[in-house]
């Protein structure tokens, strides 16, 4: 499972040059794991252990759902079910501190297997990115956006791996990219706002590259694309 998460090639999550990069590292993270707990890991006693106390998140949960095998996903519940009855709701000793189990119970409602596996790849992934960065600015320079999440990660870890104009020339890089991205956002936006004036209105009516401007705007607020109903 470690080695396949840091099988993906830097140059695979960069080369594109479109959207965010550390957002399709992200992605390709989770789809590795989702699919590796969604098949026979399921059956390993210690990952199963560690699916009972940690649980999913719902992000996590809509990924295993569209995998289709319900009978894993069904199994791994009812272990979890019996888990968080067994240690939230059934009293073990009979002085035992009730902080104890809201503690359990908040760690349980904040932790998941999925979550803490891709943090665990990030990390080391991001690790090989910055080595890719020393060695290759130019590269970075075509990406097209971060989002704003990832923004906020590549800048509070970047003095982890860079020191001094290294460092200031990264963070002024990745602070003009997104900027920029902003600045068109912000355009595309307003254009889709002001398409709503009857004056605007009509057959020929020019809607540019506004009419996913609002979905697009959410992926760099938040890295997820929203689901439309």
């Amino acid at each position: 499972m470690r080695e396949s998460l840091l099988t993906i090639p830097i140059s695979e999550v960069l080369e594109p040059c479109e959207g965010c990069p550390i957002c399709r590292m992200r992605d390709t993270l989770e789809e590795r794991t989702v699919e590796y707990i969604m098949g026979a890991a399921m059956m390993e006693p210690d990952v199963r252990i560690e699916t009972n106390k940690t649980g999913f998140c719902s992000v996590h949960f809509e990924q295993m759902l569209k995998c289709k095998n319900r009978l894993s996903l069904a199994l791994m519940l009812q272990t979890h079910l019996d888990s968080v009855a067994g240690e939230v709701f059934t009293r073990k000793k009979l002085f035992e501190p009730r902080d104890k189990k809201k503690k359990r119970l908040s760690q349980i409602n904040e932790s998941c297997f999925v979550c803490d596996k891709v943090d665990w790849g990030l990390e080391r992934l991001l690790r090989t990115l910055f080595e890719v960065y020393q060695s290759d600015r130019a590269l970075f320079e075509k990406q097209e956006y971060f989002c704003l999440p990832h923004y906020d990660l590549l800048v509070s870890v970047a003095p982890q791996y860079l020191k001094g104009k290294e460092l200031s020339d990264f963070e002024e890089l990745c602070s003009s990219l997104v900027k920029e991205h902003i600045r068109s956002l912000y355009g595309d936006v307003s254009h889709f706002c002001n398409m709503y004036d009857y004056r605007n209105t009509g057959k020929d009516a020019d809607w540019g590259n506004s009419k996913d401007s609002i979905e697009r705007s959410i992926k760099f607020l938040t890295s997820r694309t929203p689901k439309n109903k």
